[in-house]
This record gives structure tokens, C-alpha cells and sequence, in this order.
């Protein structure tokens, strides 16, 4: 598993530098659409049902990295400015989302 070595806010992109010397940016508002949480990708029931995700197609544009936290050495968890930090960005989805960004 690769590390993170340092995380820097710049304008409206979060820019990691990771242990192997790689470099991603990802765009503030794009982070928060693609939050892994339940409030924005749903989640389902034991039985295998969709509940309800109450974040799911809104529009994030303007809200912002307020401030960040590891969880262990493998996920980051991300606080925004519209309040939201409930989601764990793992290494390797970030790493995967990068090149989109």
C-alpha cells in the first residue's frame, strides 16, 4: 500500500504528494460529489434494498476542503464547508479518481 506524504489546499484543488514521489490534484467540489458516504452514494438494506442517499445529484459547486484527518494509512476523511465529513476516501480511490479530476 502506498502512503501519503504530504496533502496541500491550493485554490480549489486538494494536491497530494504520495510516498512513491506520484503527484494528484483533485478539484474541491469534485471530491464532495464523489464522497463515499452514505448520504451521497446510498447505501442498502440487509434485504438489498436502496435507501435513500439525500446528497445524490445535488449540485456542489463552491463548497471547499475546509480541513482533513488519516484514518489509519489507508483513508483520509475530508471535512467541506457545506459541513459534510462523513466520508472515508481510501488511498486507492483517490488515487483512481485523479485522473479524472
Amino acid at each position: 500500500m502506498i502512503g501519503i506524504q504530504d496533502i496541500q489546499l491550493i485554490g480549489d484543488l486538494v494536491a497530494i504528494r504520495w510516498a512513491d514521489a506520484a503527484e494528484t490534484f483533485h478539484r474541491m467540489d469534485r471530491l464532495r460529489t464523489l464522497s463515499p458516504s452514505a448520504e451521497t452514494s446510498g447505501e442498502r438494506d440487509l434485504l438489498g434494498h436502496e435507501l435513500v442517499a439525500t446528497d445524490k445529484d445535488r449540485d456542489f459547486s463552491g463548497v471547499t476542503v475546509i480541513s482533513w484527518n488519516p484514518v489509519g494509512s489507508y483513508a483520509i476523511q475530508f471535512r467541506f464547508s457545506d459541513g459534510h465529513n462523513t466520508g472515508l476516501y481510501s488511498y486507492e480511490f483517490l488515487r483512481e479518481i485523479a485522473d479524472e479530476s
